[in-house]
């Protein structure tokens, strides 16, 4: 399913806050991520759609710079963005580039932050590139998604080295989030001896809502009886809603849930009776794979309890909004620590549904308590000195082996769960209460709109930040960067000296007498210049060291740097417009 075509209704007259105007911002925005992808509708991806139209609406930068290393994607893009912001598209404000293109960019243009859909994918490359050309320390921030891959320490490691700095920042959406975030780098700093490295800033900022959500009024109890009998869900019961992937291995296993159902069933209640059977539903909605028998389970052990289970696979947009106006209760008992935030708790605050959740990861940031919802105590491992079985096992299984593994060691507490459900099924104006304190908490709090001014507070927080002068930092390698021509330099039979005698090839010989031109690869535009390579070959005619020769050359074309010298001399061999020149006789 196309993202951007499913969320369309969703994001069309994204309002724009009367506080716009004074976010405004001198310089340029870049990224080098597309921020809207295709595929099966996942958080992250509606997180970093709902960021990009949102940025956009609010419009704060002169331009939006996207360096996307793949020509049909920016093309792609370049429609996609049209769409998005035609106002921007229109003025020529969006610039999509070729990624080879960055460091002449970085040295010609005043960026006021470079933004990443996330906090893995290239922000420290990025910095490198930015430390080595840019004019200014300008900040480079992206955000956590999930954190519990394995192959994440390695990732957070790029962070530690000396070339980091303040303005560079690591966004968690969660208070949670930040704490584990802070937990990787100290794991990283004590274990490789790096505990003098500062590395990033880390804050948090959350994700959010389009504002369009809360525009509807709240269903009546009519509206909510006509939506039933169409959806074909039971009038006259309240209804649990479960929404999100449908795994016991990668969001939340859901048989707690059942079994604290049981419990409601079998022992007394406030009422001095068990809950009845007839009185609940379950509605179970989301993403599962086809060949998963989970979902199916859940149906069978729900009706081995005498609980109704209603699956909803695969909803669409439209499907899934009717199914939050239609239900009562929102359930979301997550386990698994590849949650981090949860954007399905605030849609279902949203469409003013009382939400009844684990006390877990970003969940206890978005639901308050007794007010909005009610929270179920969580037990997890407790941390052991070194590592355990799943640690070192981890990095040999495929992710959803090693979730279920990491899931089933943290318990949800039935007893506790089984309380709160019984709660709110059995108290309707309390339902009503809490999901109208939840509406208002979410328009409070996790509107995007609100969510871009804190990044907007954040960027300027970040770049009054003190930082070393860039020029220190300009030939700081990062230590996981591979160094090419010295790893590599057995291979060739030898490498260039600075003493090396060049003069004109004979195709270097014709092309000074007008006879021949240079022959430019696509994708080399940005690093070799026709004009220049002409006056290098000039430069050569009477014989020149390489040395010498790369010096006069700068001179003659001061645009071009001393790396970039030196490929073009290298390139001019390799065309036989340069050749080694005969050494005079001792």
């Amino acid at each position: 399913m196309h993202l951007l075509g499913a969320l369309s209704g969703a994001l069309t007259n994204f309002p724009v806050c009367g506080f716009v105007s004074d976010m405004r911002k001198t310089g340029v925005f870049g990224t080098l991520d597309p921020f809207v992808e295709d595929g099966p509708i996942l958080g992250r991806r509606v997180a970093n759609l709902g960021f990009l139209h949102a940025l956009l609406q609010a419009d704060p930068f002169s331009s939006y710079h996207f360096f996307i290393a793949d020509k049909p994607l920016r093309d792609s893009l370049a429609s996609k963005l049209a769409e998005l912001a035609p106002g921007i598209a229109a003025a020529g404000r969006f610039r999509l580039m070729d990624r080879r293109e960055l460091p002449a960019r970085l040295a010609d243009t005043s960026y006021f932050c470079f933004h990443q859909s996330d906090c893995i994918s290239h922000p420290t490359q990025l910095a490198r590139l930015r430390n080595a050309h840019a004019r200014e320390l300008f900040p480079i921030t992206g955000p956590v998604h999930s954190l519990s891959y394995p192959d994440y320490p390695a990732a957070f490691l790029r962070h530690l080295w000396a070339g980091a700095t303040p303005r560079d920042c690591i966004i968690a959406t969660s208070e949670a989030g930040r704490l584990a975030v802070e937990g990787f780098l100290s794991a990283l700093r004590a274990g490789y001896g790096l505990t003098h490295l500062p590395g990033p800033s880390i804050r948090r900022v959350p994700l959010g809502l389009n504002a369009e959500l809360l525009k509807p009024p709240l269903p009546t109890p009519q509206d909510k009886a006509a939506l039933r009998q169409r959806l074909g869900l039971p009038q006259d019961r309240a209804l649990l809603l479960v929404l999100g992937r449908v795994s016991h291995a990668s969001k939340m296993d859901l048989l707690p849930l059942i079994r604290a159902m049981s419990r409601l069933f079998t022992e007394p209640q406030d009422t001095g009776r068990p809950l009845p059977r007839e009185a609940v539903s379950l509605v179970v909605a989301g993403w599962a794979d086809e060949r998963d028998p989970f979902p199916r389970t859940l149906v069978d052990m729900g009706a081995r309890i005498g609980l109704d289970v209603r699956l909803e696979l695969r909803p669409g947009e439209r499907r899934k909004n009717e199914l939050l106006a239609a239900c009562d209760v929102f359930v979301s008992i997550a386990d698994n620590p590849q949650e981090t935030f949860g954007l399905t708790l605030l849609e279902a605050q949203a469409a003013g549904l009382p939400v009844v959740a684990s006390d877990y990861d970003g969940y206890r940031d978005l639901v308050a308590h007794g007010e909005t919802g009610l929270l179920v105590p969580t037990t997890g491992p407790a941390p052991t000195e070194g590592d355990d079985f799943v640690d070192r096992l981890a990095p040999l299984l495929f992710d959803n082996q090693y979730h279920l593994l990491l899931a089933q060691r943290t318990v949800v507490h039935t007893p506790q769960l089984a309380q709160a459900l019984g709660t709110l099924v059995a108290d309707a104006p309390l339902r009503q209460r809490m999901g109208q304190a939840g509406r208002e908490r979410v328009r409070r709090n996790f509107l995007w709109s609100g969510v871009i001014a804190r990044h907007l507070e954040l960027w300027d927080e970040l770049r009054a930040l003190p930082a070393p002068d860039i020029a220190a930092l300009r030939h700081v390698p990062h230590p996981l960067e591979l160094p090419y021509a010295k790893v590599f330099a057995p291979y060739p039979t030898r490498t260039l000296e600075p003493g090396d005698l060049l003069r004109p090839g004979r195709s270097g010989a014709a092309l000074l007498g007008g006879r021949e031109f240079p022959v430019l690869y696509a994708g080399l535009d940005s690093l070799l210049d026709a004009e220049a390579i002409r006056k290098l070959i000039f430069l050569a005619r009477k014989g020149e060291s390489a040395e010498l020769l790369a010096e006069r050359f700068r001179e003659l074309c001061p645009q071009i740097d001393a790396e970039r010298a030196r490929y073009h001399i290298l390139w001019a061999m390799k065309h036989d417009l340069l050749e080694p020149a005969p050494k005079a006789p001792a």
